[in-house]
């Protein structure tokens, strides 16, 4: 699968619609950024069961923002409309299948549990 553009427009329902989505946040002028996008493009040929956005922080600096980002790349992951994962950073290869293998062997019904007892402590 190819990642997708993910726009203010498209980001919240990219998140509903998707059972995982990677998410990388970059900007043409970054050369991390540029260095990480074919492992990034990479792993989405791999993974066709996961969904890869990009969100270009130039074009989309109010989504960037509200998502609170302050370097590039950032890579968000969310699985079960849920941010699982969030850092920035390039990634390398066996970095990045790392990430993936732990975001799919989650056991969310825990990840669920430990949001509702963290909430109930404040």
């Amino acid at each position: 699968m190819t990642t997708i553009d993910l726009t203010t427009d498209s980001f919240n329902s990219a998140v509903e619609d998707n059972d995982i989505l990677f998410v990388d946040f970059w900007a043409a002028w970054c050369g991390p950024c540029r260095a990480f996008a074919p492992t990034f493009q990479s792993a989405s040929e791999k993974h066709p069961d996961i969904t890869f956005g990009k969100v270009d922080t130039e074009a989309e600096q109010q989504l960037s923002a509200a998502a609170g980002i302050t370097s590039i790349p950032t890579l968000m992951v969310f699985r079960d409309q849920i941010l699982v994962f969030s850092q920035p950073g390039a990634l390398n290869p066996p970095q990045l299948d790392q990430v993936i293998t732990a975001v799919k062997g989650l056991d969310m019904d825990a990840v669920r549990k430990t949001l509702a007892e963290a909430e109930q402590a404040q």
